[in-house]
């Protein structure tokens, strides 16, 4: 939900030397596909997606890729070819550039065979970095697709909230119980198309709690500040479209990958919108977001 007029983690370290870890299970997922009940699934997809960013872009690993990336890996970042070689060649180069990245992840959440990580890279130390959202799609226990959404940390943010904490209660980068997630994403999806898709202002009453933290910079605090702030939005571009490309929703945590185009014609901006519910009520939002390239190194768009 970002309005952008001119265009500690939820799952544990991970050994490199070994499979990931099951968290709550006793063994090691060894075989990738092996299911031990679709809780541990998730766990195991959760795992892998933060052992290979970490592997790759702090440590400089390469060899998580070929233990945890097809071979025939799609690619959406319009930096990146396909291919898990092309793959191990970018974070090389990244390395290389960057070599005392830290990669900081702060949510993790998994739905079916993706994977949502929410993330505060900082290639340099002391400076602010960059917000990340990337999507991961596993197929056969490895990681077969990937979207990312990549924005620049500012320095200052309209609401006073930095892009990354937590701060509804409880205070948890954790997702709720596994029992909300399928109320919770039927939730977010219909203020979504109500609100974004559809304008129409009302859905802010109808699903916003009157606690709501933004941490979209550009956007004031509360449920005034984002009326305010997509109103003008709206007012500003009334041919806005906004298309919802895929939904990953776990616990109290919903994540939404968008297209946003404010003039027809335009290339339009990639967005992850992330949600926390409680009670029944949109209690806290965080987004990135992205200007879509003229070019790419992929046939494969953002989206």
């Amino acid at each position: 939900m970002a309005v952008a007029l001119t265009g500690a983690a939820a799952v544990p370290a991970v050994a490199s030397a070994a499979p990931p870890k099951v968290p709550g299970h006793g063994r090691a997922a060894e075989t990738p596909g092996v299911r031990y009940g679709e809780s541990a699934r998730l766990d195991y997809q959760k795992a892998v997606a933060v052992q290979v960013l970490k592997g790759v872009f702090e440590r400089g690993d390469m060899t998580v890729i070929d233990r945890y990336v097809r071979p025939d890996y799609i690619q959406h970042n319009p930096l990146a070819p396909d291919g898990a070689e092309t793959f191990k060649a970018f974070g090389a180069a990244w390395r290389q550039q960057y070599p005392e990245t830290a990669f900081n992840v702060k949510r993790v959440i998994s739905e079916g065979d993706l994977v949502f990580v929410h993330s505060n890279v900082v290639p340099s130390p002391g400076t602010r970095g960059i917000a990340e959202g990337h999507i991961f799609r596993f197929q056969g226990g490895k990681i077969a697709e990937h979207w990312d959404v990549l924005q620049a940390v500012p320095a200052t943010t309209a609401n006073g909230n930095d892009m990354f904490s937590t701060i509804s209660r409880p205070q948890t980068e954790a997702p709720g119980p596994a029992r909300l997630t399928a109320y919770n994403k039927k939730l977010v999806t219909a203020f979504v198309d109500r609100l974004l898709v559809r304008k129409d202002l009302s859905a802010i009453d109808a699903y916003v709690g009157s606690e709501y933290h933004q941490h979209s910079p550009n956007v004031p605090d509360g449920v005034a500040g984002v009326k305010a702030g997509l109103g003008a939005y709206f007012a500003q571009f009334p041919q806005l479209s906004i298309t919802p490309k895929r939904v990953i929703a776990e616990g109290d945590l919903v994540a939404i990958h968008s297209h946003y185009v404010n003039t027809p014609g335009e290339r339009g901006r990639a967005i992850v919108d992330i949600f926390r519910v409680r009670g029944g009520k949109i209690v806290e939002h965080w987004d990135s977001t992205q200007e879509v390239p003229e070019t790419s190194a992929n046939d494969n768009t953002m989206f």
